[in-house]
């Protein structure tokens, strides 16, 4: 069994750490730099980084703030936020990014997906699906949560896997922020719906929703914000606890 991630998410703007609730109400969490080492030291798995407000005349400052990460952590971390061509991709690269994730734009240009994984490779695109359920179905929001698609979740994951993307970052955004647990059962359907890996989001408030998504909701890696950077829980004494739980986690770096 391959082993569960654990990965804190920093949303990013103007270089600072911030937090809402089902994508509104957004606060200071800290600095962006200091809490990717923070966590790369306490045993984060990976990172992801997110520029809630990207926009091409910020590209220059999201560039060197990818830098700086690099240069303090010495885990894989995420980058996304208005990624819309293969060029943006090299430059996050080259700049130290490991993997890139794209949302909005990956939808309304679906050869995005292609022209990265192509350039790249399949294990460099993270495709970032933001959905809420309605009336029984799971539909796709761009724009960080303000535009309606009507696409539905489980066949857009598909046909992105088909396209290229390496894994499927997935956020409910019903439980965005809310404390009160994952989307399990729509984990447990998308995981079983693709062949890639699924990264939960959107709802942790205790370690045993951790366990949750891992066994109920077959996730394969665990992404959470305001529980790591208010305190809540800290990422040694989760690991420890899904330990605990028979849950084959990756070992902490000494």
């Amino acid at each position: 069994m391959l082993a569960k991630r654990i990965i804190p998410c920093l949303d990013i703007r103007d270089g600072r750490t911030v937090k809402g609730i089902n994508f509104e109400n957004i606060r200071d969490a800290g600095d962006a730099v200091e809490l990717a080492r923070i966590y790369a030291l306490q045993g984060a798995d990976e990172l992801v980084l997110l520029d809630i407000t990207a926009t091409h005349e910020k590209r220059k400052t999201l560039y060197e703030l990818v830098g700086r990460v690099a240069a303090e952590v010495n885990i894989p971390f995420t980058v996304g936020g208005g990624i819309s061509t293969v060029e943006d991709v090299g430059m996050l690269l080259s700049n130290g990014a490991d993997k890139i994730s794209v949302n909005s734009a990956a939808v309304r240009n679906k050869k995005l997906i292609a022209g990265i994984a192509d350039k790249y490779g399949s294990q460099c695109v993270v495709l970032a699906i933001d959905a809420r359920q309605e009336e029984g179905r799971w539909i796709v929001y761009l724009n960080g949560g303000r535009v309606h698609t009507g696409i539905d979740l489980y066949d857009w994951a598909r046909e992105a896997e088909q396209l290229g993307a390496g894994e499927i970052l997935f956020t409910s955004m019903d439980h965005d922020g809310t404390r009160d647990g994952f989307a399990l059962d729509a984990l447990r359907h998308l995981s079983e719906h693709v062949r890639i890996p699924v990264i939960a989001s959107g709802g942790a408030g205790r370690m045993v929703h951790f366990r949750d998504v891992f066994t109920h909701g077959i996730a394969d890696a665990a992404l959470a914000a305001s529980v790591f950077h208010f305190g809540q829980i800290s990422i040694p004494n989760l690991k420890d606890y899904l330990s605990s739980q028979n849950i084959s986690i990756r070992p902490q770096l000494k």
